[in-house]
């Protein structure tokens, strides 16, 4: 069973957030705002955050200049991930990432699911790694975003959770591209 293992020392990681919407402000972004509070009230630094509307290549490029940031290594995005004509974050996510982590999505809709029961399916949220950075894509609505994170991105994002976590293998991430 997963466990915090209290004799790990903690270690922040660098989140940067992006909201996908054609009508969120700063002023409105309630689930910008849900994931920004409980990254520092892990520990985590809010190394970035911006809205973007549902332009497929705007987020692709803002994805990409984040993922070449070393002062990022998590990229989480909240909205467009449903399955409207303006849902593109999904779309956009893929075509950045190196590899995709097909659990997260699964994980994410079994949790929902304890939630919202079916209607669950509706979502499209996906993870994925380029460039040595992790790339969350969650539904735009605050609850959605407090369940990904609660059920989810703390203890993975979280050194000391055992039995494995996403830190621990962040330095290798990107060893494919080091090597000669």
């Amino acid at each position: 069973m997963s466990r915090i293992d209290e004799s790990r020392e903690f270690l922040p990681v660098r989140i940067a957030v992006l909201t996908v919407s054609d009508t969120r402000s700063p002023e409105d972004d309630r689930s910008g705002d849900v994931l920004a509070a409980r990254i520092a009230e892990a520990g985590h630094v809010l190394a970035a955050r911006e809205i973007l509307r549902d332009d497929r290549e705007a987020i692709a490029e803002r994805l990409r200049s984040w993922c070449a940031d070393p002062g990022i290594d998590v990229v989480i995005s909240t909205g467009g991930t449903g399955l409207t004509g303006r849902d593109v974050t999904v779309e956009a996510h893929r075509d950045v990432y190196e590899k995709e982590i097909d659990a997260f999505g699964v994980v994410f809709t079994h949790v929902s699911m304890a939630k919202i029961g079916t209607s669950a399916v509706q979502s499209r949220a996906t993870g994925g790694v380029a460039a040595g950075t992790y790339l969350f894509a969650l539904p735009g609505s605050p609850g959605a975003c407090k369940d990904a994170w609660d059920e989810i991105l703390k203890l993975q994002l979280d050194y000391r959770h055992r039995p494995c976590n996403f830190v621990e293998i962040m330095p290798r991430l990107d060893e494919h591209l080091r090597r000669k």
